[in-house]
């Protein structure tokens, strides 16, 4: 592959896009050890209109999708406690080989609100293991189911949950590309921003308040800076040639970007209101696809100064580079875990591209994922998951794969192709 196909390849996609549409979470592997939960439909002192079992519903797929939890039918249980802890009947629970149960109840307010009150316990202990309380919109229903999912995962596996996040990715509807931010589980997309012109490259803020990205729209690839809270947009680079592959420093305050401004594409940082431009390197080769080591002291990339690409890490001020990966011809996109121990990137194998991740320290390489045309990996906030672009027949879609490679999930659109995801970071709200 000479240097021009490398830098449009990494680039710019130039696969269709279909229309905007919630994704669809498809399980395709899960863990095989799993923690039976019960969810219990939470009662509803005033019924309100619309949203009968919607948290039950929506905790009960968290879990499910996360694939370290069986999720147990709850109706075949004839003593239902509703909400009240004292109406829990624990030998039924513990029947049916529930470990955990989940109760909950749904109080109408006055000014159009919502308490939404929960109660995690244990069926073997007969205890309770931990009590929420929330005061809501009833718009804010399923983000508070994500958040009380987010406590029962925690509570019960010792790690972060990450329901509550947001994701990103790109789709297009007729000759319009947007930039689309959801749910992680893909309700509830929104249209951050759209185009004529491809839009690549969205990248999260470390607030989760602002999205970077590349749009085509004045013919050539700039980087703006768009706030999801004010939805107002800044040119971040716009500079001679191409403008590409932002990402964000860890405190929010630079970002590293590619640029084509004296000659090859080379990295960058500049300051987030766009001042304070620095040359990190300078090479012949095509240095590209940045990103921040989580403590802020290197920056990882690609380039095919060795021939090929490989990913390279060096210092945030610049300097020397060193290569960090060996295995593989051919490797792209680098994404470095929250925890800083390994590293993700996509590695051809026999002519297919899949989502590789490798131990910063032993040097060790799985590859995880199991598509011919897998790109854009993303890791979750809790370093759990790798959320990544694939293709499913002759579409576009996202899939997931655990670090360990045992749990596996598809999420597409019906009709049409999405690309591009970056997961957002856990904001407490």
């Amino acid at each position: 592959m000479n240097k021009l196909r490398l830098l449009l390849s990494l680039l710019v996609l130039f696969l269709p896009l279909g229309a905007h549409a919630a994704l669809t979470v498809e399980i395709v592997g899960g863990a095989a050890q799993q923690i039976p939960i019960a969810v219990v439909p939470f009662a509803q002192q005033t019924p309100v209109p619309g949203q009968q079992d919607t948290i039950a519903n929506v905790i009960g797929a968290d879990l499910r999708r996360s694939g370290l939890f069986r999720v147990l039918e709850t109706r075949g249980v004839a003593n239902q406690p509703g909400g009240d802890i004292n109406q829990v009947n624990y030998a039924d629970w513990a029947a049916i080989q529930a470990q955990a149960l989940t109760i909950g109840n749904v109080e109408a307010l006055p000014d159009n609100r919502l308490k939404v009150s929960f109660r995690l316990l244990d069926v073997y202990k007969q205890n309770q293991l931990v009590g929420m309380e929330y005061n809501i919109t009833p718009a804010q229903l399923r983000m508070t189911a994500h958040k009380i999912a987010d406590v029962i995962y925690q509570k019960l596996t010792g790690e972060q949950g990450v329901f509550a996040t947001r994701i990103a990715y790109v789709s297009k509807s007729g000759g319009r590309y947007a930039l689309q931010v959801a749910d992680s589980d893909g309700y509830n997309p929104q249209t951050v921003v759209s185009s004529a012109e491809p839009i690549i490259s969205p990248v999260w803020s470390p607030d989760g308040t602002k999205l970077a990205y590349v749009s085509f729209e004045k013919k050539k690839p700039i980087v703006y800076v768009q706030s999801l809270i004010s939805g107002q947009r800044t040119v971040l680079a716009n500079f001679k040639g191409n403008n590409s592959a932002p990402s964000w420093s860890p405190d929010g305050k630079r970002l590293a970007i590619v640029l084509t401004y004296a000659a090859n594409s080379q990295i960058y940082a500049i300051n987030a209101d766009g001042t304070g431009l620095q040359q990190l390197t300078r090479t012949s080769a095509i240095d590209t696809e940045p990103t921040w080591s989580p403590d802020g002291r290197y920056i990882y990339f690609t380039s095919d100064r060795g021939g090929s690409p490989q990913i390279y890490r060096m210092p945030t001020t610049g300097g020397e580079a060193s290569r960090m990966t060996f295995e593989g011809g051919y490797v792209v996109s680098p994404r470095i875990s929250p925890d800083g121990k390994s590293l993700a990137y996509i590695r051809r194998d026999e002519g297919k591209f899949k989502v590789a991740l490798q131990d910063l320290q032993s040097g060790q390489v799985q590859i995880l994922s199991d598509g011919a045309k897998d790109e854009s990996p993303s890791f979750a906030p809790n370093g759990r998951m790798i959320l990544h672009a694939t293709r499913i027949g002759a579409r576009g879609a996202l899939a997931a794969v655990s670090a360990d490679g045992k749990v596996k999930q598809r999420l597409s659109e019906s009709g049409g192709d999405v690309r591009e995801p970056a997961w957002g970071p856990i904001v407490n709200q």
